[in-house]
């Protein structure tokens, strides 16, 4: 295995379709969580340096993306998917680790968050110093809560009046919060490698 991790570009917008379909097949997998997303917005992610990619060789293996909201207050890590064979390596590790780097380089005024429903996810934002809270900390923008519309638990999100859901909903201080308040813990927010 000769995995590495890059910012994608427009040499990695043939991997869209592939990277739709394994996010598709693993939400089916699971039951839960991840909204499907259509081929044209994940070019659109890749081409804009807004998402971060792991090959193996020329082989996909894992991804995540960024999403800008509220006018830039806030940036989400979406997306995250590593392909069945590569899965307990560390891999979705340093994939966010690179994509939680990318948003914070990107946008350092804004705060990032996340909504999951996998336990191992929340584990991996708790260790870049996410913490959990409730949706109202979040993004309001009516944008981001209709890209849910596609989840299985869509219903459920809307019963609560966006309120709660299976998700959980996760929040990181920007990174100028973080520098002119460090944190004191053992988070490494640097770019993983």
């Amino acid at each position: 295995m000769d995995i590495q991790i890059h910012i994608a570009n427009d040499t990695h917008t043939h991997f869209a379709k592939s990277i739709c379909e394994l996010i598709e097949v693993s939400a089916k997998i699971r039951g839960t969580g991840i909204a499907k997303r259509e081929t044209k917005y994940i070019e659109q992610k890749i081409n804009t340096g807004h998402a971060v990619i792991a090959l193996d060789g020329d082989q996909l293996v894992g991804f995540c993306y960024i999403e800008v909201w509220s006018h830039e207050k806030y940036v989400a890590n979406s997306g995250l998917i590593v392909h069945p064979d590569y899965r307990k390596l560390g891999l979705a590790r340093a994939i966010k680790a690179e994509a939680f780097a990318l948003a914070r380089n990107k946008y350092p005024q804004a705060k990032v968050f996340g909504i999951t429903t996998s336990s191992a996810v929340m584990k991996i934002n708790s260790d870049l110093g996410y913490r959990p809270v409730t949706f109202s900390e979040l993004t309001q923008d009516e944008a981001f809560w209709k890209g849910c519309q596609t989840c299985p638990n869509y219903d459920i999100l809307e019963r609560n009046q966006r309120k709660m859901c299976l998700c959980t909903g996760m929040l990181a201080p920007s990174k100028e919060e973080e520098l002119n308040y460090p944190l004191t813990s053992k988070h490494n927010y640097e770019k993983s490698k």
